[in-house]
């Protein structure tokens, strides 16, 4: 139980790069402007992920780059000129999804580690083993695999593997969804996923319309979150455990990442231990960041009926994220904060951050930097000085102690 594994967070800007690094991340992947899929994240210019690999070397951490797009023959155009510029700023890894892109990365930029994308499905050892075998260096595997199956994967294949523990699920096999492209011309497998599953419809049997006019159709998955399965997953031997969710916010990143990285460190060094009560702490944790409702997707098992979202309920927008911290004062016990959402004075709040536990306190006293004091805090990116309990530190986070729908 003390072998290391890595955990690695998603980043769709140099922000949320920087924040999954600093709550523990000890990888982190991202998309440029080309070959990746996710294109309606904001991705990164070259520059921008050169910032990044440095700054997360500084922590000792990776940076992993997705060239995960499905190629037709016009996407080649320039990508060895791409992958030369991810080799030569220090990029450690790139994720894709075809065998003749691994095949151009072993030729033309040969220090860049290879990792077969979950696009290609990989279910089985045989597979890995074609993969490794034509050069990849990890294998992400597919996400409709069990545990047991993982654990057989992870004993029969000389290649790493990689697995995902968090985030979105596809309703269709991994990467091969075509809804998208049908419905909206947007093809899923070249960045232009639609989301066609988590669309309202009428259902019909035949020509019997069974959907009321008020209450339609949705065929959406649950989003995963397999904190049940850690332990088992590093007692098989899996190389990375994958956050899904480039286009989630800081906030998202800063607690799914931190949940995660106490979780497995909870286990590394209690390995004799019940990790129940770990796992329900994980949990309760996780829960402050998802939107949507969660399961533990192929890992038990085919999904039943109460894993999918068949009744379409709309995302939950929370409020939860309040502000960030810029500077502590320790002589006057107050921090300097920059708003993100609407709190008041009386409140009950809770500071968190990398290195800082779940505090909980009574939002006393808030003042503007001019020393005016400040009963309420409702104007985006207003700074404001407010009592801290504890030596808070910059980019720890302030929350509503309580979920707020």
């Amino acid at each position: 139980m003390n072998r290391a594994i890595e955990l690695l967070a998603p980043a769709g800007d140099l922000a949320r790069l920087k924040t999954a690094v600093r709550y523990g991340a000890d990888a982190v992947y991202l998309g440029g402007k080309r070959f990746s899929l996710r294109s309606r994240a904001s991705n990164f210019e070259i520059a921008d992920i050169a910032e990044g690999v440095q700054f997360a070397r500084e922590y000792g951490a990776h940076v992993h780059v997705t060239v995960n797009i499905i190629p037709h023959e016009e996407d080649f155009d320039g990508l060895n000129d791409y992958l030369r510029q991810l080799e030569s700023i220090g990029v450690h890894a790139v994720i894709v999804a075809s065998p003749s892109i691994v095949k151009r990365v072993k030729t033309v930029a040969p220090k860049l580690e290879v990792h077969l994308s979950t696009q290609m499905s990989s279910t089985n050892s045989l597979a890995v083993q074609f993969y490794r075998n034509l050069g990849a260096d990890r294998v992400v595997l597919a996400r409709e695999c069990t545990m047991e199956q993982i654990r057989s994967l992870c004993a029969h294949s000389e290649a790493p593997i990689e697995t995902f523990i968090h985030g979105g699920m596809c309703v269709n096999y991994s990467g091969r969804c075509t809804l998208s492209n049908a419905m909206t011309l947007r093809d899923a497998n070249r960045g232009g996923c639609a989301q066609s599953c988590r669309w309202r419809y009428h259902l019909y049997q035949d020509s019997q319309k069974l959907s009321e006019d008020h209450l339609l159709f949705s065929m959406g998955s649950k989003d995963l979150m397999a904190a049940d399965y850690v332990k088992d997953m590093i007692e098989a031997g899996v190389a990375s455990l994958k956050i899904e969710g480039r286009m989630k916010s800081a906030y998202y990143i800063a607690v799914v990442v931190r949940a995660y990285r106490q979780l497995i460190d909870w286990l590394r060094a209690h390995p004799d231990e019940d990790p129940s009560a770990a796992v329900q702490a994980a949990q309760q944790e996780l829960m402050r960041a998802e939107n949507r409702p969660a399961c533990t997707g192929f890992l038990a098992g085919i999904p039943g009926p109460q894993d999918h979202l068949y009744d379409n309920a709309p995302s939950r927008v929370t409020h939860d994220f309040l502000a960030q911290v810029l500077d502590y004062d320790p002589a006057r016990g107050q921090a300097l904060i920059e708003v993100r959402n609407h709190f008041e004075i009386g409140e009950m709040l809770e500071a968190f951050g990398p290195h800082l536990k779940n505090t909980p306190f009574v939002l006393e006293t808030m003042e503007d930097e001019e020393g005016e004091l400040v009963a309420v805090a409702n104007k985006p990116l207003q700074r404001c000085w407010i009592n801290a309990p504890a030596v808070f530190h910059p980019y720890d986070l302030i929350r509503r102690k309580e979920r707020k729908l």
